[in-house]
């Protein structure tokens, strides 16, 4: 079921006011019902897959309690781990691997009889077996004692607003939510109901308009000149933004209607000053995924640099990975990866530049040409993540660096779309990315309005989402991971 759909628009009312009716012991069985029937409105055979992630974790959990010495705690871990990645392998990266594979063997001059599997990704197994599989890890680091309740463990697997995008809760955080008792709070509804707003601006007003665009261009990248294919890369980077962020207002929303508080997933991104700051302010709870239980037992920083520099490399190559069964999503990471490594090994020349050129002594100029330059940086990245294959990705780069003239230049959009609907949409875009951090103050309450401008902020989203959404339920973009 999509947020943006008229059936979530009666299911979520309805499940928000029987959660309010029933009495506590029986609520964690309505979400559970409810977060079933909300991944089930897809594809009903594909719930068993939750449900084998949920029994194996719940099971494993146990056994590591249980279990009388490290050996078998360790045998419950990786049953959990195996089971995970064996559910994702084989729905999200056999037919990469085989196909791979099978080009190999074809350059070899050999025939591959392996076929591939042509099955549907279910909407987000890389979510939610991310998030069973930090159940069992913690509970097997003894940073917390295993649930003995089967079915509020099943509804932390699969609790709907956060279920098929994230964010990516810990159950430290989500398990003991689902003990309290929880009244009709007004002002949390009301807050919940204000992100909603928002993360429903974000991707219907902004993110499905601009896709419109960003389409188009990336649909024959070799026709369009180099100023197109750059406006392509930061419409595409607005609509990344508005997609997801949108998404994990609304999950975080919705489950603040209920009482239920998820982390945030976003902080302006934009607004890093470098990219090791733009991972701790984009899919922040993915990054803290990856930092605990991959980055950290790897060594993270307190090894050799050299060996930092690969443990940086690992962790980007399988975020690169984790977004994409493809080599441009593979490349999206390393190169990430690359930029923090660059970052790390050249932070001696920088600091002697900026004192030498007096840059240390304009800290607000030297700021924005911070923020200025890893906005290019993640721009650039945007051109492989958003490339239909490998080689579309090296006509981009190759027509941007050597500024390219083309058949299909930014005048040539206004006769592609009406100029007004263009005019809207490039306003829309660029007026997310001046004032996304002041709206975002406004939304989050850090910047408090009057009861008047409060009320005069959330209508004018309101006219906005009315006048100018896109109603075609498009899906969200990270359901396909």
């Amino acid at each position: 079921m999509l947020f943006n759909s008229f059936e979530f628009a009666v299911f979520f009312p309805l499940v928000a006011a029987a959660y309010f009716l029933l009495p506590h012991r029986w609520r964690w069985l309505l979400l559970l019902l409810a977060s079933y029937g909300f991944y089930m409105a897809w594809r009903v055979e594909y719930a068993v897959l939750l449900l084998v992630s949920t029994l194996v974790d719940f099971t494993a959990a146990r056994g590591i309690a249980k279990a009388r010495d490290p050996k078998g705690r360790r045998h419950w871990l990786w049953l959990s781990i195996a089971v995970n990645l064996g559910l994702l392998g084989t729905f999200k990266y056999f037919d990469f691997i085989n196909g791979n594979l099978r080009a190999l063997a074809a350059w070899g001059g050999m025939d591959w009889p392996v076929a591939d599997l042509d099955m549907v990704l279910p909407m987000g197994i890389s979510f939610y077996t991310f998030q069973t599989m930090s159940y069992t890890i913690d509970v097997y680091r003894g940073h917390m004692e295993p649930t003995r309740h089967l079915g509020r463990f099943a509804l932390f697997v699969t609790f709907f607003p956060q279920l098929v995008a994230g964010p990516i809760e810990r159950a430290p955080n989500l398990l003991p939510q689902f003990l309290k008792r929880i009244g009709l709070d007004p002002t949390l509804v009301t807050s919940g109901l204000k992100l909603m707003l928002w993360g429903f601006v974000k991707k219907v007003v902004v993110a499905d308009r601009v896709s419109l665009v960003v389409d188009h261009i990336y649909a024959q990248p070799g026709e369009m000149d180099w100023t197109t294919l750059v406006l392509g890369g930061v419409l595409f980077g607005v609509q990344a933004y508005c997609d997801f962020s949108g998404y994990s207002d609304i999950a975080i929303g919705a489950a603040r209607v209920l009482g239920i508080r998820l982390m945030r997933n976003f902080r302006t991104p934009y607004l890093s000053a470098s990219i090791a700051e733009f991972w701790t302010r984009w899919h922040i709870s993915l990054n803290a995924w990856f930092r605990d239980y991959v980055y950290i037992p790897l060594g993270g920083n307190r090894v050799t640099a050299g060996r930092w520099y690969f443990n940086l490399l690992v962790v980007f190559f399988i975020s690169g990975l984790w977004h994409g069964a493809g080599w441009t999503y593979v490349l999206f990471g390393v190169l990430h990866g690359v930029y923090l490594v660059a970052a790390i090994h050249s932070r001696p020349f920088w600091v002697r530049f900026n004192a030498v050129s007096g840059l240390t002594h304009l800290p607000r100029f030297h700021h924005a040409l911070r923020v200025a330059a890893t906005f290019g940086l993640v721009t650039f990245s945007w051109f492989f993540f958003r490339a239909e294959d490998i080689g579309d990705t090296i006509t981009i780069v190759e027509r941007v660096s050597t500024f390219a003239h083309g058949p299909l230049d930014t005048a040539s959009l206004f006769t592609a779309f009406k100029p007004g609907i263009l005019a809207v949409t490039l306003v829309l875009g660029f007026g997310l990315l001046l004032f996304d951090h002041r709206i975002e103050e406004l939304v989050h309450g850090t910047r408090p309005l009057s009861k008047a401008m409060d009320l005069l902020f959330h209508a004018t989203l309101l006219v906005l989402l009315v006048l100018f959404g896109n109603y075609g339920e498009v899906a969200f973009m990270y359901f396909q991971f």
